[in-house]
């Protein structure tokens, strides 16, 4: 039986909109009939429609005025022209009705949508436009997504769990104080592409060393998800794990001393330090 009885509604349809939507269908949170979509792409939409036989509506007004529930799905750079543009069309005049709008746009911060949201508001009125502000990563495409959440002041915990439970359908999620959201970007927001750069340099030193790309694509993969499988299982720390299969004077060693000498692991930590300074440049 669907948790939501609410209407659920998407401003922008791309891949993590997609992402979120289909977990909600995949979990049973709520009907396809219940989820309405809009984008900026006619095509898109279709193809969303299509696939998941959610509703296409034909302007971003009407998913604040119909939802309960609406996410901000367009990219962060679109973020302050589409609220722009609700606000000059009175979406966010009260109706009587309370809305939660959550947002996944990378780097842009809460206050963002509350000076245009809010602009017109009484003190009265804004409680019933609660703000959340939701980091995903792409693995929510197969529901193995790591997610961070937060909310301001007019978030009541039933709007929390509401958006929790949808999360959760997602893969995991992590609660924090929105100060702390650009560091969750820096390391899980952004952390698959840092895995997928690892499988890269690995399938690309197997063919070096004369494996056939296809084979050393899988093998690669599948000794990384084999090495996460024992440390979840195992409950033990990476560092304990990696002495423990670091033989003296074997081959590991002669790997791992020539990434020590490259100085592999503080490039890392130098790139995501990078990142969550990216990350703070857009929140300005």
């Amino acid at each position: 039986m669907p948790v939501y009885n609410e209407k659920i509604g998407f401003i922008g349809a791309g891949n993590m909109a997609e992402a979120i939507l289909g977990a909600i269908i995949s979990a049973e949170l709520a009907p396809a009939g219940n989820i309405l979509i809009s984008d900026i792409d006619p095509e898109r939409a279709k193809l969303i429609k299509s696939t998941y036989h959610v509703v296409d509506v034909p302007s971003n007004k009407e998913i604040i005025e119909t939802c309960d529930t609406v996410f901000f799905a367009v990219k962060p750079q679109q973020i302050d022209a589409v609220l722009t543009a609700l606000a000059a069309e009175n979406a966010f005049q009260p109706d009587g009705r309370k809305r939660r709008f959550v947002s996944i746009a990378a780097g842009i911060p809460i206050a963002a949508y509350e000076n245009i949201i809010y602009d017109q508001l009484s003190d009265v009125e804004k409680p019933r436009l609660p703000i959340i502000r939701v980091m995903p990563n792409t693995p929510a495409l197969v529901r193995s997504g790591t997610s961070a959440i937060c909310a301001n002041d007019y978030a009541r915990p039933e709007d929390l769990e509401a958006i929790k439970k949808i999360l959760s359908a997602m893969g995991k999620f992590f609660e924090c104080k929105e100060s702390d959201i650009n560091a969750f970007t820096a390391v899980a927001g952004s952390g698959p592409a840092y895995g997928f750069y690892l499988i890269e340099a690995m399938t690309n030193a197997g063919v070096e060393l004369g494996l056939a790309r296809k084979d050393c694509l899988e093998m690669t993969v599948s000794t990384l998800r084999g090495a996460l499988n024992l440390m979840e299982s195992q409950n033990t720390d990476p560092a304990t794990l990696r002495r423990n299969v670091t033989s003296p004077g074997g081959t590991t060693e002669a790997a791992l001393s020539v990434m020590d000498g490259q100085q592999v692991k503080s490039a890392i930590i130098k790139a995501i330090l990078a990142a969550k300074q990216r990350a703070d440049e857009l929140s300005k």
